[in-house]
Parts: C-alpha cells; structure tokens; sequence
C-alpha cells in the first residue's frame, strides 16, 4: 500500500498516537476508517455508473452506425440503394419499352 511497510507504519502510529493521545486515538481510527469505506462505496457507485453508461456494446455499435453513416450515407438513403424508386422504375420500364419498340421496327 503506497509503499509503506511496517516499521513506517509504526513510526507513523507512534506519532499519531503523541499528537493526538491515547485517549482519543481509537476514536480517531474508527471515524477514518468509516471515512475510508464511504470513499471507496463512493468510488465504487461512480465506477459502476460509468460502466452501465458507456456499455462496450452500445458505443462499439454507434461507433459502427456513425461509421457507416459517414461510408455510405444515413440509413434512409442504404434502403434507398436497395430498393429502386418508383421513377427508376418509370424509366426502365421506358428503357425496355423503348428496345423492344426498336426490335420490332
């Protein structure tokens, strides 16, 4: 932890103990272990909610969508590539009407 072994940790439980006494040390150990769990129940709780807020799935697939928007144009206009409009209809429609119109001349 932080580098600290045990004869630092000594050194550092004598001083506290000088400056603040016996008397009241224990009260002082248990207020800052209570403050160190609420800091790491804190941590925690922030740590969860950054996890379930960018789920690795979700940004992986709106990195994907963005991509594709930028590649091929917005997911309308990909329907629109696969499904031929009614006036490209018209004009193929016009096209073999028009061929076999020549064919037949």
């Amino acid at each position: 932890m932080f580098g600290i072994g045990l004869p630092e940790l000594i050194v550092i439980a004598i001083i506290a103990l000088l400056i603040v006494g016996p008397k009241k040390l224990p009260e002082l150990a248990k207020s800052l272990g209570k403050g160190l769990t609420e800091f790491k129940r804190a941590a925690n709780d922030v740590t969860e909610n950054i996890k379930e807020t960018l789920k690795p799935d979700d940004v992986k697939k709106e990195v994907d969508d963005f991509k594709n928007s930028l590649l091929f144009g917005k997911k309308d206009d990909q329907e629109n590539h696969t499904q031929p409009s009614p006036a490209e209809d018209e004009k193929r429609a016009q096209t073999s009407a028009d061929s076999s119109h020549k064919t037949h001349s």
